[in-house]
């Protein structure tokens, strides 16, 4: 349907001074900022009937959040309303930023402590993965982490996962532990029944090659789960 010709543009200038994004930043800090109107900044106007912070709105309720924006296919969010190329761009290239940020992290290799530790490292780049992937962190003697390997693209299950690939580069590393990873691209991190028999399988051959297993993690979005944490391979 064609929007009428008649209806004004809400720009984010039209709000009181003090409820505009970028006036809220300059004055409180990017933190004190909804989602809504981060994306707002980098739109900077709306569209006939919608400010920037509602056509924000309304792309953080389609895609279902900012997970969702990061999933999105950039033909898709081109085509919604308001939107076009040159603003995806800026919304693809803004998530893309904070994803090598997170990646990037302190200049000293982290130290693992605890499962949530290894799951903030990976969580915000494999909750968009559109396919599963089987990642190892490896960890020397003090759990800090030495590299993270990708080893696996596909289903993960018992049939198809080579173990010895798993401990492929633990070996070579000479890493003292790891923690496998891999994400459900459904979204739902619950264990599948293979995801034990996989866990299983690594940790009895890391007995072998005298390298602990230390966890199995399965990221979903905004969610993961430990499957050390509910027993599950794990005795």
């Amino acid at each position: 349907m064609t929007e009428s010709n008649s209806q004004p543009s809400y720009r984010i200038t039209d709000l009181q001074e003090n409820d505009r994004p970028r006036e809220r930043l300059y004055l409180h800090g990017p933190k004190v900022l909804s989602n809504a109107e981060l994306i707002a900044i980098l739109l900077r106007v709306g569209v006939p009937g919608e400010n920037a912070v509602q056509v924000s709105q309304r792309l953080l309720y389609k895609f279902k959040g900012l997970g969702g924006l990061h999933r999105a296919p950039f033909d898709e969010l081109c085509e919604q309303h308001g939107i076009g190329a040159a603003k995806a761009a800026q919304i693809k290239a803004a998530i893309e930023l904070g994803r090598r940020l997170n990646e990037e992290g302190p200049a000293e290799r982290p130290a693992i402590n605890s499962p949530a530790d290894a799951a903030d490292l990976v969580r915000y780049e494999m909750s968009a993965l559109e396919q599963e992937h089987l990642r190892v962190m490896l960890l020397d003697r003090r759990n800090k982490v030495m590299e993270i390997s990708e080893i696996y693209r596909g289903s993960v299950n018992s049939s198809q996962v080579r173990v010895g690939e798993v401990f492929k580069e633990a070996v070579r590393k000479n890493a003292s532990s790891l923690i496998i990873i891999h994400n459900h691209p459904s979204g739902d991190p619950t264990p599948s029944p293979d995801d034990v028999a996989v866990t299983r399988a690594i940790i009895q051959a890391g007995k072998l090659l005298d390298i602990d297993v230390l966890d199995h993690l399965v990221i979903g979005e905004g969610k993961w789960v430990s499957l050390k944490e509910r027993g599950l391979g794990f005795s």
